[in-house]
């Protein structure tokens, strides 16, 4: 890419995650439905390139009706053999088990009055917190915690790892690289 903005090193090269970065990776999310769209796209991911899972998120919007909870809480065995049988989606059983199982426990949370973008956003004092950006980590404390207490509302395919890809993701940890040009934009964007 020829514009010289300064950019963490995995977008550099390829225009898609280039995109990707520089329009949504890390940008602060608010939303707890699209918080927990981006948590089961995470657990698709495992294993695969995020790139994958970028060319075919349009595909699992299709097919598991726009990410909605309430309607994926409802799935039963033949929505899990539909999935199975779409060659346009990672066609994992674990994974569409787990999609299942963590619609269950993000209505549970609901039902119960806790709304998830406040108890994801509560874990870091309602603001993002800002890591170095040079030392990429797989993992984090706050991804190891949360990780658990996801686990403990009936959550599954929510390690510590993928959680903390996720927090990266949505903006709740920023990690972008200390010369990245979204960096500092993106704590711009930190209050509600």
């Amino acid at each position: 890419m020829t514009d010289h903005l300064h950019r963490c090193r995995w977008a550099e090269k390829d225009p898609i995650m280039q995109n990707y970065h520089d329009r949504e990776w890390g940008v602060p999310i608010r939303d707890s439905r699209a918080l927990w769209e981006k948590l089961i796209l995470d657990g698709f991911q495992a294993g695969l390139s995020w790139r994958t899972i970028l060319l075919k998120r349009d595909a699992f919007r299709e097919a598991f009706d726009g990410f909605v909870p309430e309607c994926i809480a409802k799935y039963d065995a033949t929505d899990i053999e539909r999935l199975l049988g779409n060659e346009t989606i990672v066609r994992s059983r674990i994974k569409i088990k787990a999609a299942i199982q963590n619609a269950n426990a993000y209505v549970s949370m609901k039902k119960n009055g806790e709304e998830f973008s406040d108890f994801v956003w509560n874990e870091v004092s309602n603001q993002p917190l800002r890591r170095d950006g040079i030392n990429p980590a797989t993992r984090s404390e706050t991804g190891d915690i949360l990780s658990k207490k996801l686990q403990s509302r009936g959550f599954s395919f929510v390690g510590p790892v993928i959680v903390h890809a996720w927090l990266q993701a949505t903006g709740v940890i920023n990690d972008h690289e200390k010369l990245c040009f979204c960096r500092n934009a993106v704590m711009r964007l930190r209050t509600y």
